[in-house]
């Protein structure tokens, strides 16, 4: 179908959406598209409820348009380019969750890292055995002492050692971590000493 009319306005939706459909004009898609850019823009804001994704989000459903409009026998197509935004944007919520999870499941895994036994109270091997830190050990709290020596000697983990000394594993990261204090505040005047 070839357009004659000079006012593109003149020419109604099927007119043009025929006349794309026949010669894959991109001119004549765009300004039927251009109809109903506000609508889109509006619906995407709806949804999406930020300026650059809406208008992000306008650009890629005229990509959309392009490929989709020959697949589908359209009837009418203000209807069909509504509905056809509206899955964009809940298809792009739906993406925007799944990465939301992967990030928070990455935090996840970096904060179980974080919080990790070893990383959080490092012990070098070596210093595991040695007189001074065995010592310096019977020099804690009781709670910070059982801790450690639960944690490191007879390797349980913070549910373990909550298990069996009856507290939360809470107190247990901080019996631990005010131990792990205490042990390096004592061996490090114990080395001064020697010094």
């Amino acid at each position: 179908m070839r357009l004659f009319k000079k006012n593109k306005n003149l020419y109604s939706d099927q007119e043009l959406l025929d006349a794309y459909k026949e010669n894959s004009d991109q001119k004549v898609l765009a300004d039927l598209f251009s109809r109903y850019t506000h609508m889109i823009y509006g619906v995407c804001m709806k949804y999406l409820q930020n300026q650059d994704d809406a208008a992000d989000a306008v650009m890629n459903i005229y990509e959309k348009l392009a490929k989709e409009v020959n697949r589908h026998n359209i009837l009418n197509f203000s209807t069909w380019l509504y509905v056809t935004t509206k899955n964009h944007c809940f298809m792009e919520l739906r993406s925007r969750k799944a990465e939301e999870k992967k990030h928070e499941n990455w935090k996840e895994d970096y904060q179980i890292f974080m919080e990790s036994e070893v990383f959080l109270h490092p012990i070098d091997e070596n210093e595991l055995h040695s007189e001074q830190l065995k010592l310096c050990i019977e020099q804690l709290k009781a709670e910070q002492k059982e801790c450690i020596e639960l944690f490191y000697y007879k390797n349980k983990c913070y549910m373990e050692i909550a298990e069996i000394l009856d507290i939360n594993e809470k107190k247990v990261k901080s019996y631990l971590q005010n131990g792990k204090r205490n042990l390096k505040i004592c061996m490090e005047t114990a080395n001064d000493k020697k010094e």
